[in-house]
């Protein structure tokens, strides 16, 4: 168990006036029941799932032409719950309620380009694109497929889909050709489309030739390409700008139409949205698909109850199109919110994004563990360099959020905000853990189970571990929820579906991570269960590893897997150390010492090993799994399966057959 602090970093100042109040009195007088605090209005929220989804639906407004007979109807299995049977609703309809010249978007690139769209010009080019693809005969279940950088056409693309009742499915253009065909070859899409490049680390990406390559693979009824750098003449030779029998010119595609009233597809609720993809460093990546009701009243849930948003809020998120948390802040627009899009490097500059928040007045700003850890180790000191005025919440997820991260940022960033460590993932396009603005914010602790989600730490046997006693186990959720994944693409008999969540436990959501529950009623991530090192059977999450790791100024990162020797495991780190520094027997006892001090004698590697690179899939995340089957000599080939879903493959090289790993 790992010591924490017992006293809050923050506090709501007024906490009555958050929307997770006023849906907490709005419950109360709607059903005439009295609940003291948070803790009551969760458990009130699982022990009455269909009256409070019920209220959900009430308070966040879904639009919808048809109300449901009933909130639930339950299925024999967890997954076949079906929920608010009879309702008819549209996704994109709901994101485009507001229709006036309040600021929808600004989408900015690297080299500081700049565009804003209002939600009156959002509606007409998505009414724009929707003519286009109804003329191209695309209707609903059909699927369109983008591979783009995280600019204003990806989420025009998407509402213009989804208003047909298309799917929506998108990977980013860093994505190889292979990649994109292991995700979109399995779901054949009827419309593809692309940029003709990006801007990254202050180069200049040309993805013409590759999106050629990927449009006849696929091939699809059409093809569509964005100038989006032909428009800033970024390059020496144009080609592939000017529509043709192959490509679609995007510009030249909107002007065709003009902006008529959109009709919104009124489709069940359980209407397939987007699909989304597993990570694929250990095989094809399998396609999940979310439904639109589901999606949407999940995503209104946490925006309005649990990050406070409004449409008096700018919202940022750093995020790819190849990522849920894209996704997830698009669903933003429901709102009313302006959201802010950023394509690009963010460390390309140390102040890119913090810039960003002073002149866009950014006041929920997202990131990853992964930026913050950056943050504090060039130095930055955001408090005094920036304003940060506006700035009321920061969100961090990707990877857990360390108790010296949540120091830094009360310390060297603003200390009157919420800092909230969400968790969840592509699996559920949602959190089962977050914010909340009327609860403390406690170091190293994700606050609370978002309502709704019937969160509980198991341990091996299926039983609940007692909260505050330090222990760790497989985070479950134990009743349905409506963004439940309604199924996997070519899946029809639901064994892949069923094996990846409910064989660990009978009718329980296992959801892979390895976590406890705190005394204060906060949670603990300590890595994905199925990387969780087992030293002298004694289990510990890689991440106890890593916040010791950090510490070590000459680390710049680390990856931590149990080696299989002489029939125990061991613990091996592999570090990539900072520009000058070298691995000498000093510096590894250096480490050794500050795990062991800080942790206990099992956590110490036993092996420790230096590399140029962590490996990491393409949203950033290290590959713990893939590195393990290296280790341990699972995988003795490198092929495009387990090497096109990252973003350095080149490096894996330096984990497999190592003479270290034999003594």
């Amino acid at each position: 168990m790992l010591k924490q602090d017992k006293h809050p970093l923050w506090k709501a100042d007024k906490p009555q006036n958050t929307q997770m109040s006023l849906f907490k009195t709005h419950i109360e007088k709607q059903l005439n029941i009295r609940l003291r605090d948070y803790a009551e209005l969760h458990q009130w929220s699982i022990d009455h799932c269909d009256e409070f989804w019920q209220q959900v639906w009430i308070y966040c407004n879904v639009v919808n032409c048809q109300a449901p007979q009933k909130t639930m109807e339950l299925g024999q299995q967890f997954f076949e719950t079906t929920w608010f049977p009879g309702s008819k609703l549209n996704y994109a309809e709901n994101l485009l309620q507001r229709r006036d010249h309040h600021i929808a978007l600004v989408s900015y690139l690297e080299n500081g380009n700049k565009r804003e769209l209002s939600y009156a010009e959002l509606y007409a080019q998505v009414s724009q694109l929707a003519q286009y693809f109804k003329s191209l005969g695309l209707s609903a279940n059909d699927r369109v497929a983008g591979i783009m950088p995280n600019t204003a056409e990806a989420v025009i693309a998407m509402l213009a889909t989804t208003s047909i009742g298309a799917i929506w499915s998108s990977c980013s253009p860093d994505f190889g050709v292979n990649a994109a065909l292991d995700r979109f070859s399995q779901i054949e899409p009827t419309i593809l489309i692309g940029t003709d490049g990006y801007l990254y680390g202050g180069k200049i990406i040309d993805c013409r030739e590759k999106f050629t390559e990927l449009s006849e693979k696929l091939n699809p009824q059409q093809s569509i390409i964005v100038p989006l750098l032909a428009r800033q003449n970024l390059f020496e030779h144009q080609g592939l700008l000017e529509s043709t029998n192959q490509h679609a010119n995007w510009d030249e595609v909107l002007t065709q139409y003009s902006a008529d009233e959109i009709d919104f597809a009124q489709l069940p609720f359980d209407h397939p949205l987007f699909i989304l993809y597993s990570s694929g460093t250990t095989g094809k990546p399998k396609c999940i698909m979310h439904s639109a009701g589901g999606t949407l009243l999940q995503h209104r849930k946490e925006h309005v109850l649990h990050t406070d948003l409004t449409e008096d809020d700018v919202f940022f998120y750093f995020t790819t199109c190849g990522w849920m948390m894209w996704n997830w802040l698009v669903t933003g627009l429901a709102t009313g919110s302006t959201l802010v899009l950023f394509d690009g490097n963010p460390l390309k500059e140390t102040n890119t994004l913090l810039d960003l928040i002073d002149l866009e007045k950014i006041s929920v700003f997202g990131t990853s563990a992964k930026y913050l850890d950056a943050l504090q180790k060039n130095n930055a000191t955001p408090k005094t360099s920036h304003s940060l005025a506006s700035l009321r919440a920061i969100l961090s997820t990707g990877s857990p959020l360390v108790s010296e991260r949540f120091d830094y940022v009360y310390q060297q960033i603003k200390n009157n905000i919420l800092l909230a460590s969400i968790s969840g993932g592509t699996d559920i396009v949602s959190c089962f853990i977050l914010g909340n603005p009327i609860l403390p914010v406690y170091r190293g602790q994700l606050q609370c189970a978002g309502l709704g989600m019937d969160i509980q730490i198991f341990d091996d046997e299926g039983q609940v571990l007692v909260s505050g006693q330090g222990l760790q186990g497989e985070l479950v959720c134990c009743t349905p929820f409506p963004c439940c994944p309604i199924g996997f693409w070519n899946d029809p008999d639901n064994r892949k579906f069923m094996d990846a969540y409910f064989n660990r436990f009978v009718g329980v959501w296992a959801h892979g991570d390895f976590a406890e529950r705190t005394s204060e009623g906060g949670y603990i991530i300590h890595g994905r269960s199925d990387t969780v090192l087992n030293p002298g059977g004694v289990r510990i999450g890689t991440a106890e590893i890593y916040r010791q790791v950090e510490k070590v100024n000459a680390v710049a990162e680390s990856i931590v897997v149990g080696q299989q020797w002489d029939d125990d495991v061991r613990v091996v780190l592999f570090i990539a150390l900072k520009d000058g520094e070298k691995l000498t027997d000093k510096l590894i006892a250096d480490i050794r010492q500050t795990v062991r001090t800080n942790t206990t004698p099992r956590h110490m590697p036993a092996k420790i090993l230096q590399v140029s690179a962590i490996p990491k899939t393409r949203s950033g995340k290290i590959t713990e799994k893939l590195v393990s089957q290296l280790v341990n000599k699972r995988i003795t080939k490198l092929t495009s399966d387990n090497t096109d879903a990252l973003q350095n493959p080149e490096v894996l090289t330096e984990y497999m057959n190592r003479a270290e790993l034999e003594v």
